[in-house]
């Protein structure tokens, strides 16, 4: 693909919003700043007509039809859609038990899900979420992925994983692996604290590293906001170079867009605008800011560049390599997976 680097790119920042709908403050404070895209949670979603309202007002605000669009609807205990007007869906863990007894089926049944899952967000202009999960838990660490993921072993959420951003894909969604390199032995929860992993780098390869490594062509990743003392013990994965060029781009290969974790997150301790900056100059393609607070994205924004050549052409790609959505016959397909999960479904992880 060929990218003009003279020509005038977007802001490098996914940007959220406080309420149901944009405030006219909002609206005009991303006309004049152009962020790349934005995501949406909970306190964005009303109800299906609001939210594809939101959607587009969103995509109007910087003028751009492609402005991607974010959620987290993983299932389990983190989905930003729920009853009455979404379905819930099962946690990861659910594919993993059945990849215990039958690992085709298993895969299978992940695609499935993630194809509905995609069903309902592209119906609401959603055409980006931030899944699957293909962090490795390991006993003792924090509960913070837990059944997230799908299991704790690399080579089925490396199997399982592929199946989801295969299912998304075919529905139009763009799959987001998360989070690079591992957050599986982080002793916090990164929302809350900054966690440290002091496993050797043989450990963190043979285990942590290996479902990222197979998913390197996966469209989009984000970083861990997590310490690994075995390759920088100073500085979390979002925030440095060591992690981001040599280990995430290098030993993983990772090829895709690279976002970060949500930069407000109490893990990032200091100024949130310092913090932004030296995610980008990290190797972050883009940072990711959730809360929806004005002053901290204005903060953020005052200083934040245009997206780089290289970040827009890997967001240009990935644009590219997602296929058009196929209809499917969304009853027969619930019930097909519904056939499919029913002898794991009701057993406790």
């Amino acid at each position: 693909m060929t990218v003009h680097l003279d020509e005038k790119r977007p802001r490098a920042a996914i940007l959220g919003c406080a309420g149901p709908t944009l405030t006219e403050e909002e609206t005009f404070f991303f006309e004049q700043t152009d962020p790349l895209g934005f995501i949406l949670f909970a306190r964005n979603c009303v109800d299906p007509d609001q939210v594809k309202a939101l959607v587009k007002s969103m995509r109007a605000a910087v003028g751009r039809d492609d402005a991607p669009v974010l959620i987290d609807q993983e299932g389990g205990r983190v989905q930003r859609l729920g009853p009455p007007h979404w379905k819930v869906r099962p946690a990861q863990s659910l594919f993993a038990r059945i990849a215990e007894d039958d690992r085709a089926l298993a895969r299978e049944a992940a695609s499935i899900n993630a194809r509905l899952i995609a069903e309902e967000l592209i119906q609401l202009g959603i055409d980006v979420d931030c899944l699957p999960v293909m962090d490795v838990p390991t006993k003792g660490a924090h509960e913070i992925i837990g059944d997230r993921a799908f299991g704790m072993d690399p080579e089925i959420v490396s199997e399982l994983g592929q199946s989801v951003i295969t299912g998304l894909g075919a529905g139009g969604v763009t799959a987001v692996v998360k989070h690079l390199p591992g957050h599986g032995r982080a002793n916090a929860d990164s929302h809350l604290a900054l966690p440290y992993v002091d496993a050797g780098k043989n450990a963190l390869r043979r285990k942590d590293f290996l479902p990222f490594k197979n998913a390197r062509f996966a469209p989009w990743g984000m970083t861990a906001h997590v310490v690994y003392e075995a390759f920088d013990p100073m500085r979390p994965a979002t925030l440095s170079e060591t992690m981001i060029m040599d280990v995430i781009r290098g030993e993983i290969g990772f090829q895709g867009f690279l976002v970060s974790d949500d930069i407000s997150m109490k893990a990032l301790s200091g100024r949130i605008e310092v913090n932004a900056l030296a995610a980008l100059e990290a190797g972050c393609d883009a940072v990711l800011h959730c809360n929806g607070d004005m002053h901290e994205m204005h903060a953020i924004m005052r200083d934040l560049p245009e997206m780089t050549g290289i970040a827009w052409e890997r967001f240009q790609t990935g644009l590219a390599v997602r296929p058009a959505s196929d209809p499917i016959d969304v009853p027969v397909l619930e019930a097909e997976l519904a056939k499919m999960t029913a002898n794991w479904a009701a057993v406790e992880v």
